[in-house]
């Protein structure tokens, strides 16, 4: 069973899962322990998400240690019982629920579902497909904003939905590449900005944004490195990244969405209008280039640039621990 940190064995794994992800997705009729993460999340939210905004905060605390640890222990306690039971069973279970972590198919496909109709200049599907990955309103949306929406949302989960997911399962396998998972949804859950999850979400917020700090930067550098082979605008575009990603209101998403809009030429961010609200948020990259469909598709093979790229880059470290060892 690999349960052993960076070992070639557990890199292995990853790997034949990030496959088996690419090739079979998420199919709806098996449950994924993502949806039992949320499950648990909204019972526990209704039942403690009352209070003082300072009885919230600790509760919000407690909440995340919950969740997290428990996804961990769980995750943990099975594969080590199916160690005992088969090896084999143990092996198959782990690759399984690794396969579970990462959402490189899912994130093409819902990509994909903007540009298809787009391309043939159906703007009602577009919009309903860019609405079912975004919070912003699209139902007045053209080429250009639904492109947006769909490259952003694409360089964004890049991190969220595999660079992250594969950093901590090569750190320890399923157990924590499933707790980053809870983390995540956490989140997506209670820690956006919201007056009920002000308080009550600020740990699982703060928390969300530690665990993917090294991968967003990661995952920038291995984009970097794969358009100097698939193509894009590489010059000047690390250095534009570093200055105009912290721009962007979260941590760590304006770093993948800076270097794709500069590897792409495109300028991302500026105003959306969120349940007829406007926002504005800073531009990323230069408008050397309108936005237009074929910019999804090449945002997509950034993506799957960054998640190669960052094995690439780590594979290193695995192997020279098992030669250490």
């Amino acid at each position: 069973m690999m349960l052993e940190p960076l070992t070639v064995e557990l890199l292995a794994m990853v790997v034949l899962a990030l496959c088996l992800d690419l090739l079979l997705g998420d199919p709806s009729w098996l449950p994924h322990p993502v949806v039992g993460m949320g499950r648990c999340i909204a019972r526990l939210e209704r039942a403690w998400n009352q209070g003082s905004a300072e009885t919230r905060r600790r509760r919000g605390i407690w909440l995340a240690v919950v969740v997290v640890g428990g996804t961990w222990t769980l995750a943990w306690c099975l594969l080590t019982v199916l160690a005992w039971i088969s090896p084999s069973l143990a092996l198959a279970a782990e690759l399984a629920l690794l396969a579970t972590a990462f959402a490189t198919r899912g994130l093409s496909e819902a990509a994909r579902a903007v540009a298809d109709p787009l391309r043939r200049g159906d703007l009602p599907a577009a919009r309903h497909a860019l609405s079912r990955i975004v919070g912003r309103d699209t139902d007045t949306l053209g080429e250009s904003g639904l492109s947006r929406g769909a490259v952003e949302s694409v360089a964004e989960n890049t991190v969220d939905g595999i660079t992250a997911p594969l950093c901590w399962a090569l750190l320890g396998g399923a157990p924590l590449a499933l707790a980053y998972k809870a983390v995540n949804t956490l989140d997506s859950m209670v820690g956006y900005r919201h007056p009920r999850y002000e308080a009550f979400g600020w740990a699982s917020a703060r928390l969300d944004d530690l665990v993917n700090w090294v991968p967003a930067r990661l995952t920038v550098m291995a984009m970097w490195l794969s358009a100097w082979v698939i193509g894009g605008r590489t010059h000047g575009a690390m250095a534009a990244t570093w200055h105009a990603a912290p721009r962007h209101p979260s941590p760590n998403a304006g770093w993948p969405e800076a270097m794709v809009a500069h590897l792409l030429g495109v300028q991302l961010g500026g105003l959306n209008h969120y349940a007829g609200r406007l926002s504005k948020r800073a531009t990323l990259g230069r408008p050397l280039e309108p936005l237009a469909v074929g910019h999804i598709e090449r945002a997509i093979h950034y993506m799957h640039g960054g998640w190669l790229g960052v094995l690439v880059l780590m594979a290193p470290l695995v192997v020279l621990r098992e030669w250490l060892t």
